[in-house]
């Protein structure tokens, strides 16, 4: 079932449906997520189910309004408050100590828990319709692209949802920054819209990026994000070459290049992408799922330059690309 956003009597129903335990997709500025209530066991393990997700993946906890942490964390180090009162609403996920009482199967087993409230109006009234945390990986089979709009979310699922709001196509399209507070520093396991840069401001202290070590956390796996077309990630220099090495095999090649097609042949579908990564993130997983559908021997991705302004982008792409790097031109 299709819900819209803009019509308060249909996100009371969404509420309804997932006090008694149902799974509903909602739109968020990162992604859409599959959410159930983070307080019901059963269905926290219906999202396990429809996503195909292994048990020990640890699942986001989405609130309405930062004074709900407590209800959910303990031992919440003053940073937490600083942060949430700076970047809530919005993509920065915070990893805390789990409160007493925070299911398993939430955390993956671990002392640890992730929350975010998500800065769009159809999640914010869903969370203020509902009254509690909604549990909330993105919408898609484990592994593969996340979606950015409710026809995503249905070409993904179908009727295995209760059911799905729509919301548009999310605005920042990548999904949230995450960032451990549970140790004696603070450290990014996921990189996102909220750049360390900025968070290294707020919090005064520079931070680490995992190496591993540390909590497990959504979306960290060398191989996810994945389209079922093969992806390579090639330098700019090399990218044409490539796509005519597969030409001249009489294997068809989507390219994604921040620069004008390289040629005009049949058989190689060149797609101009934005040179500014904020916009390149909001159009990236649409694409990805587009050239799916155009049935290409592989897609050529021209890895974007190594700036911190391009680090979630690049994070995204080198798992899309199944954490390996492209043979050619890639370091």
């Amino acid at each position: 079932m299709t819900l819209y956003g803009s019509i308060r009597e249909e996100i009371l129903y969404a509420a309804g449906v997932l006090r008694g335990g149902g799974l509903v997709a909602f739109p968020t500025e990162t992604v859409y997520g599959l959410g159930a209530d983070a307080a019901n066991e059963r269905a926290v393990a219906n999202i396990f189910t429809a996503k195909g997700r292994p048990a020990d993946h640890p699942l986001i906890v989405h609130l309405a309004a930062a004074d709900e942490i407590e209800r959910w964390a303990r031992d919440i180090p003053d940073s937490a408050w600083k942060l949430a009162e700076r970047f809530w609403p919005g993509p920065l996920t915070l990893i805390l100590k789990r409160a007493p009482g925070v299911l398993d199967a939430v955390t993956g087993g671990q002392d640890t828990i992730g929350l975010r409230v998500p800065d769009h109006p159809v999640a914010l009234a869903l969370l203020k319709a509902f009254g509690g945390g909604i549990a909330a990986p993105s919408a898609n089979r484990f592994g593969r692209v996340s979606p950015t709009s409710a026809a995503h979310v249905i070409a993904e699922f179908g009727d295995a949802v209760d059911c799905v709001i729509d919301g548009g196509s999310c605005k920042v399209g990548l999904e949230s920054t995450i960032l451990d507070l549970s140790g004696e520093y603070p450290r990014v396991l996921r990189p996102g819209a909220v750049m360390p840069n900025v968070l290294t401001r707020v919090l005064g202290e520079l931070l680490t990026v995992s190496a591993g070590g540390g909590p497990r956390a959504p979306g960290c796996l060398a191989s996810h994000y994945a389209p079922d077309t093969p992806l390579q990630l090639i330098d700019a220099t090399e990218i044409e070459a490539a796509a005519q090495s597969f030409l001249n095999f009489g294997q068809s090649v989507a390219v994604l290049s921040m620069h004008p097609p390289a040629t005009n042949e049949v058989g190689c579908r060149w797609l101009m992408m934005p040179a500014d990564p904020k916009e390149y993130g909001q159009v990236l997983y649409a694409l990805l799922r587009e050239i799916d559908t155009w049935d290409c021997h592989c897609a050529l991705v021209e890895l974007p330059p190594a700036k911190m302004e391009w680090e979630a982008v690049r994070d995204r792409l080198k798992r899309a690309a199944g954490g390996r790097q492209a043979e050619r031109g890639c370091a």
